[in-house]
């Protein structure tokens, strides 16, 4: 079958938080950009459903708070935890110097939909659902583009820069040949839903008992659950049965009770291999990974979307100018890695930390536990709530759009 072939001038493979996102803001500077998404909508469950703080004060530098907001979502101004018998107040955003003071949970294919909406607003910016870019197209030691398939046959994008921003399992960074730094993670994650009721707990909050880790997300008429088990561990989970892991969950959040058995069949459990690595170089001639393709983080804090569009609007500001002038050069890939690897590796050493000193004891015992003193120490002083709220809600360097926007976008104005 003959390919079709396009040019642009920059094509990003993977339609997550971290491509939408740079693909947006590269076409509001004046950036003609590709997007390629693989599915044919955005529409996945139990996905990273966080928008934090820095990611509220980008939608707010871009005059698109307001109308953002008229998504459906919940906020989330504290974070508590149950450790045995004790809840502990654990993070405390409302002193955070960022216009939302909240995590925003709103499901990600409706902050993804409105991300390609705003996009569409403007000439430079096309996506194409149904997607998948397959390979690099190489001349000489330089990536010139994508190949791609999609329903109507194979693709080739011919473009200055290719980004890749396919996530965890980067088919771009495998195809480039890039060398992978895996941390480890001890820990793998079972997503599920249950209903939620009136009387139920307002807060989102985590459950740390007898050998196991609960999550459970407030999302209006239902929880979100993760429920951490040992890395490696799912199939015996399975061998012990459903009965046994209802069991578990309403050992450590007895409220759950009278729901449990909404888990029918384990197509209701979704599980969630959870890696924690880093490529050594994010780039090479005309190719940049970015977000999980660059930095898979462990779902400790729920960081992974907000540290994606941290990279992507670093990208923006560092490389629109030269991909709208025609002088891009490796020195410009370079400068996003060189911006964005301290961030990342901050964050990526306190979950392996939180990994290797909490989780991992803790999934070693199935005996009750007693919250340490350090973590008790969170009831009696208040003020060091904000520490774990600066860190979760804003990050290490948070990034701020510094790129312009060319010409006027078709459309109402996204605030109406």
């Amino acid at each position: 079958m003959n390919s079709t072939t396009v040019q642009t001038t920059c094509c990003i493979a993977g339609g997550g938080p971290a491509g939408i996102m740079a693909g947006f803001l590269l076409a509001r500077a004046g950036v003609r950009t590709l997007v390629l998404e693989r599915h044919k909508d955005f529409f996945r469950d139990f996905r990273g459903d966080t928008i934090h703080p820095s990611t509220l004060q980008i939608m707010h530098e871009l005059g698109l708070l307001d109308a953002f907001l008229k998504l459906p979502h919940s906020k989330v101004q504290t974070l508590r935890g149950l450790v045995g018998d004790t809840e502990v107040q654990l993070a405390d955003f409302s002193h955070l110097p960022t216009v939302c003071k909240y995590i925003a949970l709103m499901p990600q294919w409706d902050f993804l939909n409105f991300l390609a909406e705003q996009g569409r607003r403007y000439p430079g910016f096309d996506l194409h659902m149904e997607t998948e870019a397959t390979d690099l197209i190489v001349e000489g030691d330089r990536v010139v583009g994508l190949r791609a398939q999609n329903p109507s046959g194979p693709l080739e994008v011919r473009a200055d820069l290719a980004i890749g921003a396919d996530g965890r399992h980067s088919t771009v960074r495998e195809r480039a040949g890039f060398q992978v730094t895996n941390l480890g993670a001890p820990m793998d994650v079972l997503w599920m839903r249950l209903s939620r009721h009136p009387n139920d707990p307002e807060q989102t909050g985590g459950f740390f008992n007898f050998g196991h880790l609960l999550v459970a997300l407030n999302r209006g008429d239902y929880w979100q659950c993760a429920f951490v088990i040992r890395k490696g561990g799912y199939d015996e989970v399975r061998r012990r049965g459903l009965d046994a892991f209802r069991g578990d969950i309403v050992r450590l959040a007895p409220y759950l009770s009278d729901r449990v058995q909404e888990l029918k069949d384990w197509d209701d459990i979704k599980l969630l291999t959870v890696a924690v690595d880093r490529l050594t170089q994010w780039w090479r001639p005309g190719l940049l990974c970015i977000g999980d393709a660059a930095h898979a983080m462990s779902p400790i804090g729920g960081v992974g979307v907000n540290l994606a569009v941290q990279d992507a609007v670093a990208a923006a500001n560092i490389l629109a100018a030269p991909l709208r002038e025609g002088r891009l050069s490796t020195g410009d890939l370079a400068a996003v890695q060189h911006r964005r690897t301290f961030p990342m590796k901050v964050i990526q050493a306190m979950q392996i930390g939180v990994q290797n000193r909490i989780l991992d004891p803790l999934l070693d015992s199935d005996k009750p536990v007693t919250a340490p003193l350090v973590v008790r120490l969170f009831n009696h002083f208040p003020i060091l709530r904000r520490i774990p709220a600066r860190i979760v809600g804003i990050g290490v360097r948070p990034e701020h759009v510094h790129s312009p926007q060319i010409g006027n976008p078709v459309g109402a104005l996204a605030q109406s």
